[in-house]
């Protein structure tokens, strides 16, 4: 029997992931009618979305509503604020062809003893250009936006695993637009049903602390604690299990190559489902009071100002 895409939590582990989240089953549908509710009195946001994807935001901020709310309309508006990650977002694209024979991304079947969703991303190839980075920027939310119909049952947080071998070099390194940076680590934190618990960088080289030290300062403070940097396997096997990792990081789960085949296919899938939502989005012009300035949202000033949501 094949492992599923994405293995649901279980017994006790079901039992710990519901606590964590606060997660009330007696409840949760009335949260989500709730949220439903509030998008059709939104005339700058879509009148409705689909009832799993607003549960999994709902579980992503332990079902606090105000929470929740903020994180949608920051979805919605990054949809448009950001075109070069949501748009033409069909994987058998020529583009994502080519990226794909360069790059893996995909999140692991298994689950973590707590709880944790665990995705792996490294490079194949020495040399990445800046329209590579900027698809396999769009690649990971496409995923994300897949996981968020699929997590049935919710995980507790997720584990993101970055190998440096080959990704971080120096003509790569002068290749990454600080803009495009922040702009991505920015939806990552602010707009996308996701908590992200640690981030590990296996084979580390010096040039890594160089990296760090560039995307630090667009995190919140609460995510640069949870950088953990590897220059051994064993030490990353105190964080993630042998049997949630692949054989190419010394596991005894699916491929890489494996699990990076499903996730096209899955992609392939959703093909339809990504057309349809391309014209989901904020609308500035409808918005109640002062319309987006995108440049503020994004701080070209340096700094990040959240969304006042009614």
């Amino acid at each position: 029997m094949s492992t599923p895409v994405l293995c649901q939590p279980t017994g006790e582990m079901w039992q710990r992931v519901k606590r964590e989240l606060n997660e009330n089953i007696e409840t949760r549908d009335r949260d989500v009618a709730y949220l439903q509710d509030w998008l059709r009195k939104q005339p700058h946001l879509p009148d409705r979305w689909d009832d799993k994807r607003l549960m999994n935001f709902l579980r992503a901020n332990k079902f606090s509503l105000e929470k929740a709310k903020r994180k949608l309309d920051m979805y919605f508006t990054v949809r448009s604020a950001c075109p070069e990650f949501f748009t033409n977002r069909d994987v058998t694209r020529p583009e994502f062809k080519e990226l794909l024979t360069k790059a893996q991304g995909p999140p692991l079947p298994k689950i973590t003893p707590k709880g944790y969703r665990v995705t792996i991303a490294r490079a194949l190839d020495d040399n990445i250009d800046a329209s590579h980075l900027t698809n396999a920027f769009k690649l990971i939310f496409m995923i994300g936006d897949v996981r968020m119909g699929l997590e049935e049952e919710g995980v507790v947080g997720d584990v993101y695993i970055l190998d440096a071998a080959r990704a971080i070099s120096p003509s790569n390194l002068a290749r990454v637009s600080p803009s495009l940076l922040k702009k991505f680590l920015i939806c990552v934190q602010e707009a996308y049903a996701v908590r992200v618990k640690e981030v590990h960088v296996v084979n580390a080289s010096p040039l890594v602390d160089t990296i760090v030290t560039m995307v630090k300062p667009f995190l919140k403070q609460k995510l640069r604690e949870r950088i953990f940097i590897h220059t051994d396997m064993k030490t990353l096997f105190e964080y993630v299990p042998k049997d949630v990792l692949p054989p190419e990081y010394g596991g005894t789960s699916e491929s890489l190559e494996e699990l990076t085949k499903i996730w096209i296919k899955k992609l392939e899938d959703f093909r339809d489902w990504f057309i349809e939502q391309e014209s989901l989005k904020a609308n500035e012009a409808l918005r109640p009071g002062k319309p987006t300035n995108y440049d503020e949202l994004f701080g070209i000033d340096g700094s990040f100002r959240q969304l006042s949501i009614d």
